[in-house]
């Protein structure tokens, strides 16, 4: 089988670190990627999930407050009016 080279454009930290983490897991970076391409010709997909960024500890926290504002009524106010809303937001200033 004929080999070829590939160009990938890439972050130099994130090549620093893969590289690193190709060296611990023992393999090379272009097996890495040589077996993410036959991974995904096999299966005819990307073979992981892509997802967004995992929320941070405020994010998580702000939902968790939101969360128990919902079972509690008492621990916060709703509105079903967004002028309402607005005018007590507003008084706060």
């Amino acid at each position: 089988m004929a080999s070829t080279n590939i160009n990938i454009r890439m972050d130099a930290d994130l090549k620093r670190q893969f590289e690193a983490f190709c060296a611990d897991i023992g393999m090379s970076m272009t097996t890495a990627f040589n077996v993410f391409a036959k991974k995904a010709v096999r299966e005819n997909r990307i073979p992981f999930e892509i997802s967004g960024d995992v929320p941070n500890a405020e994010t998580i926290e702000a939902i968790q407050e939101v969360k128990k504002m919902k079972a509690d009524p008492s621990l916060g106010k709703t509105y079903t009016d967004v002028d309402q809303m607005m005018e007590d937001l507003l008084a706060d200033v």
